[in-house]
């Protein structure tokens, strides 16, 4: 399991003094739309000077030709993982994923399942169906367009990769260390509760940046998901 920093502050010298320091560790560095929009293609540029892997998260959601040019250009700035909205449909997420299998240095394609903000009544809402059936529905119309993984709540995780595959991605939004402070994410989960649903990455960000040491922090997580592999393989 791989740590993503979701990447969310204020200002880009803040996220550059929050960078610095984690530097040389085994961690992904989540840049999403509001630093995107802010900062541009230049700040990829820093980050990936910085020696970090990037997960730009920009959750395309369009026509099927407009979404695979932004794709492309995603995939221009040497980007390691990029996110497609499920709700796209499977004639766009296949657009997106035919011409990545022949670029080289391709990033993985995630789909984004159902947002970590939404709630049962709220996902009733939208699609007219329960959260986990819905979720599995669109895990399922990604892994068969050809997508590396989906983006979905710890609490999908295992059951997605049941009804595809073990080796279908999943990444987890919303993980705290401690069920603290949850704000606008409302499908939270733990580390070992992540663990335990084979998700592939986890993302935490402000319990990283809320913290007075992110490097003794970061490094700390690194090691609890270290430490609790081998207990499993232990076990």
């Amino acid at each position: 399991m791989q740590l993503c920093l979701a990447l969310d502050l204020a200002d880009k010298q803040a996220c550059l003094n929050l960078l610095a320091p984690l530097q040389g560790l085994n961690l992904w560095v989540k840049l999403g739309l509001r630093g995107f929009v802010r900062e541009g293609p230049v700040f990829v540029e820093q980050i990936q000077k910085m020696g970090f892997k990037i997960f730009l998260d920009l959750k395309l959601h369009d026509i099927a030709y407009t979404m695979q040019q932004a794709a492309l250009e995603c995939a221009k700035l040497g980007v390691e993982m990029i996110t497609l909205h499920a709700s796209a449909g499977v004639s766009a997420l296949k657009s997106v994923v035919e011409p990545m299998r022949v670029l080289k240095g391709a990033p993985l394609l995630m789909g984004v399942t159902i947002l970590t903000s939404l709630d049962s009544l709220e996902v009733e809402q939208v699609y007219h169906a329960s959260l986990q059936t819905q979720a599995l529905h669109l895990a399922k119309l990604c892994f068969e367009s050809g997508l590396d993984g989906v983006v979905c709540s710890v609490h999908e995780s295992l059951a997605i990769k049941e009804a595809t595959k073990m080796d279908f991605l999943t990444l987890t939004p919303g993980i705290r260390p401690n069920y603290q402070d949850t704000q606008d994410q409302k499908r939270v989960g733990t580390i070992q509760d992540a663990l335990s649903a084979k998700a592939d990455f986890i993302v935490m960000g402000r319990p990283i940046y809320n913290h007075p040491k992110p490097l003794e922090f970061v490094s700390q997580i690194l090691e609890q998901i270290g430490g609790l592999h081998a207990s499993m393989h232990q076990g």
